[in-house]
């Protein structure tokens, strides 16, 4: 086969989630995309899949001008096409199954409602994250916690190989679930460049510094525990920005009301791209006492703008943030100021800081992110079948051959 007669494995990426462009499922469905279609410095190795984009209505227009340029195939998102639906097709349709359409699905998150019709087609199952089980509200529900185990332990019985954002949440598939024996690959997200900042202070924030978090009001981002903090720093402000318009949203106002606190924390709700890196670029800290992340692109937002974060010991934030953060041991208050203090002390006492916070976060991108999916797609196809007609050595595909729509 010459480099010009390449066939590539075809591989199936649920986009699904660019319907929700703005939530993280959404972003990593588009950012994962786009490093994976967009030609590079790798050339060949860019392009060494043959990409089907299942694509909600609509949706291509966010991973333009790669469509256009690449005209990569598509596959619409009807709704007869979901699992509770395509689970009692799938029998009936065995017997007039011709040539397998695809070489590879990968279900690009846990919640995905979507699989093949197709038994033979191999699937990649990406976990991001088990967070229900770290979540007070679910530990109070322990059937709701199996319903979610058992609705991810039938993707996992499906799945080929499994991929994981970090090393947390592979641990905690294993410990959890019953991968049975196949590989959990651990595939860090990346990090955009973050978009231009403001030119001008958000209108609800008057002049002063201000401390900073940042995430939709969930009982699992712990933001109560900075109210308690705050009281211990009584020449600071504090801002919750993010969606607040959730029970545990109204329980943190009202918490703000009862402690006296309402000129003091402000919480603009959601804020766009624009006022929020304006908010990480001027922000003396950033507080982040998350009980449950998948992985925490916050903290490493923060950490692209140069600032100090401050977060919690819990879930995937050590491994992510590594010895560039500071972390709360405990949520008591006091201590809480304490290790602010502390942390702030070693902020002033190190010479380029920021420089040293900007290096870190830019270790998370979304190529090398792209280059580990590649290879798993690889190793999968290769094992299926696909591979060995698809993928000759990498250095035998022509920039072009690999590249064209």
């Amino acid at each position: 086969m010459s480099p010009t007669d390449v066939v590539r494995p075809r591989v199936v990426l649920d986009l699904e989630r660019l319907r929700h462009i703005n939530c993280g499922l959404g972003r990593f469905c588009l950012n994962l995309t786009r490093a994976l279609l967009e030609p590079g410095e790798r050339s060949a190795a860019s392009c060494a899949i043959d990409p089907v984009l299942f694509l909600p209505q609509r949706a291509g227009r966010y991973l333009e001008p790669l469509v256009s340029a690449l005209r990569p195939r598509r596959l619409a998102v009807p709704e007869i096409r979901k699992e509770a639906f395509v689970r009692w097709m799938r029998p009936l349709a065995r017997p007039f199954l011709g040539r397998s359409r695809f070489d590879l699905w990968h279900v690009t998150h846990q919640l995905s409602k979507y699989l093949p019709v197709d038994p033979r087609v191999p699937v990649l199952l990406t976990i991001h994250d088990l967070n229900f089980l770290h979540d007070a509200n679910h530990r109070d529900d322990p059937a709701r916690i199996a319903r979610k185990l058992a609705a991810i332990q039938k993707k996992i019985d499906r799945a080929a190989a499994i991929t994981t954002v970090s090393q947390f949440t592979a641990d905690d598939v294993r410990a959890h679930l019953d991968v049975g024996g196949k590989p959990i690959h651990v595939i860090p997200n990346g990090m955009t460049q973050p978009p231009e900042a403001s030119r001008v202070r958000p209108g609800f924030l008057s002049e002063g510094p201000f401390l900073l978090s940042i995430g939709n009001c969930l009982g699992h981002k712990n933001f109560h525990t900075l109210l308690g903090m705050l009281e211990q720093l009584p020449q600071q402000r504090l801002v919750i920005a993010g969606k607040k318009s959730t029970p545990y949203g109204h329980h943190i106002e009202e918490e703000i009301r009862r402690r006296g606190l309402g000129e003091r924390v402000l919480m603009p709700g959601e804020v766009s791209d624009n006022d929020r890196q304006w908010l990480y670029e001027h922000c003396e800290a950033f507080l982040f006492p998350s009980l449950a992340e998948g992985f925490g692109f916050p903290v490493l937002e923060a950490m692209q703008a140069g600032k100090p974060v401050f977060c919690s010991r819990r879930t995937s934030l050590p491994e992510v943030v590594g010895e560039a953060g500071f972390f709360f041991e405990s949520f008591e208050p006091q201590l809480m100021a304490d290790v602010y203090h502390r942390g702030m002390e070693t902020v002033r006492q190190t010479d380029g800081f920021a420089a040293r916070q900007v290096e870190h976060a830019a270790r998370y991108s979304w190529d090398a992110s792209a280059a580990g999916y590649r290879q798993v797609y690889e190793a999968i196809t290769r094992a299926s079948g696909a591979g060995d007609r698809a993928l000759p050595s990498p250095a035998a595909i022509t920039h072009e051959a690999a590249c064209a729509a």
